[in-house]
């Protein structure tokens, strides 16, 4: 059965891929790959204040030449300036009024661990 979209494997591969199955929020892995998305997203955004992971609403992970999460993210404005590139672990949630913003994102990270590459081809936020 072939889906579309999906990744189709060479003929003599033995790997099969997988179809998207869900996974825990709280995974070590999927708050790691959250956060690729979240690096993403302030290396291409003109916002003064980087942005950071406040809520993980929705994970699945898809076997495909490593793994693919696909991932629902709530993102926060932080105090944290760009320029200032601190650890987004040490950024606070910003507390003025005027200031705080919540996006809603649908990242999309591929992380290869043998080649240890991160490839993030989806990172959708508003």
């Amino acid at each position: 059965c072939v889906v579309p979209g999906t990744n189709v494997t060479p003929p003599h591969s033995t790997i099969r891929p997988g179809f998207p199955v869900p996974v825990n929020t709280n995974n070590p892995e999927v708050r790691r790959a959250a956060r690729f998305g979240v690096y993403r997203y302030n290396n291409s955004s003109n916002d003064l204040f980087l942005f950071k992971e406040s809520q993980i609403k929705k994970a699945m992970v898809q076997i495909v030449r490593g793994l693919k999460y696909m991932l629902h993210v709530e993102i926060k404005r932080t105090v944290c300036e760009k320029r200032d590139h601190p650890s987004l672990d040490r950024c606070h949630f910003q507390r003025q009024k005027n200031l705080q913003q919540m996006l809603r994102c649908y990242f999309e990270v591929w992380i290869t661990p043998w080649t240890h590459k991160v490839h993030i081809p989806v990172a959708h936020c508003h």
